[in-house]
């Protein structure tokens, strides 16, 4: 178990005050709290909860552990094949006291509650947020550490634990989901009042940027009228000192599933992690992508050129985008 350095704290008196900003390693001055299972949130960094953080012996907020796989290079040295993003682990030092041993208890026993029920009821959530207003969270599961000090002294009225939470997805996210909505126009008649000519193929040519450090997996709802519906990423990269592009893509067909085409209001959804398709009825339509072709790809950080394709379009299709970036640190 990771060992608490800090000197013995003094409890703060209680009333006023509130979550302030503190220093916290690799970070800088932010304020934590925790979302147990059950949606409760605690207060990491309030004085007057009952509880602190003691900021010199947090540790596991920075950048993301790599595994990387590399091949010796005839000439000496390696050259990297793979780098493979590892589980996180955070070390969280917390003071805990109370005015009376009854009441230091009862904050201990609920505060250990509230971490080790993540490995019953699904994870935790660990949230950091800057006093400018950005928050970044990352999915947390208790692994060890809420044993306290078991010196002299403490487990009276006070006491202190270095709690390790292990993270299966190493990188942050940011809570506020960003959304992308492309919309089929007012349609026109060929011959009113003058020869005109309206889509029915393409949705919208886009431009969608990924604010984040990594690739994120969207979420993608199609709402009808639609007959067949295809996404499209385009990518440049360099290689070789030559411009490579290349696309992914993937295409749902709803007669796969014996539905026929979308109509109007109906919807389906995609999700590209994990791949899964639902109709609004929540019917597994996962048989309607064009398997195996399909590539159910992610946006790159940075800008990414994207094409939302419905044939069969009309008034009040629609397809809707959304994600939430991935950090590399908190």
């Amino acid at each position: 178990m990771p060992l608490i350095t800090a000197p013995v704290v003094t409890p703060p008196p209680t009333g006023g005050g509130g979550s302030t900003p503190v220093p916290l390693p690799e970070i800088g001055f932010a304020t934590a709290s925790y979302t147990d299972p059950t949606g409760k949130v605690w207060p990491l960094t309030n004085e007057d909860a009952g509880w602190f953080t003691l900021a010199d012996g947090v540790s596991g907020l920075g950048a993301t552990p790599y595994s990387l796989t590399t091949d010796a290079h005839p000439r000496g040295g390696a050259r990297l094949r793979y780098a493979q993003p590892q589980a996180r682990a955070i070390v969280w030092p917390l003071y805990v006291y109370g005015e009376t041993h009854d009441e230091f208890v009862g904050r201990w026993r609920s505060l250990a509650t509230a971490f080790t029920r993540t490995l019953r009821d699904g994870p935790g959530w660990l949230e950091i947020a800057r006093p400018n207003g950005g928050r970044r969270r990352i999915a947390v599961h208790y692994q060890e550490g809420f044993e306290g000090r078991g010196a002299k002294g403490y487990g009276i009225v006070s006491d202190a634990a270095a709690i390790t939470l292990w993270c299966e997805d190493p990188y942050w996210i940011d809570p506020t989901e960003i959304g992308v909505h492309r919309e089929t126009g007012a349609l026109s008649s060929f011959l009113a009042p003058f020869p005109t000519v309206s889509s029915s193929q393409v949705l919208g040519n886009t431009t969608v940027r990924n604010p984040g450090d990594v690739t994120v997996w969207p979420k993608w709802t199609v709402t009808g009228p639609a007959s067949l519906i295809t996404f499209t990423v385009t990518r440049t990269a360099i290689v070789d000192g030559v411009e490579v592009v290349t696309t992914e893509s993937f295409t749902l067909d709803p007669t796969e599933v014996g539905h026929g085409n979308l109509l109007a209001g109906q919807q389906v959804t995609i999700s590209t992690d994990p791949p899964a398709v639902r109709y609004q009825d929540g019917s597994n339509w996962v048989g309607a992508l064009d398997w195996p072709s399909a590539v159910l790809w992610g946006l790159a950080p940075g800008d990414n050129a994207v094409t939302f394709q419905l044939d069969g379009s009309g008034p009040g299709s629609a397809v809707d985008l959304t994600f939430n970036p991935r950090y590399e640190t908190a």
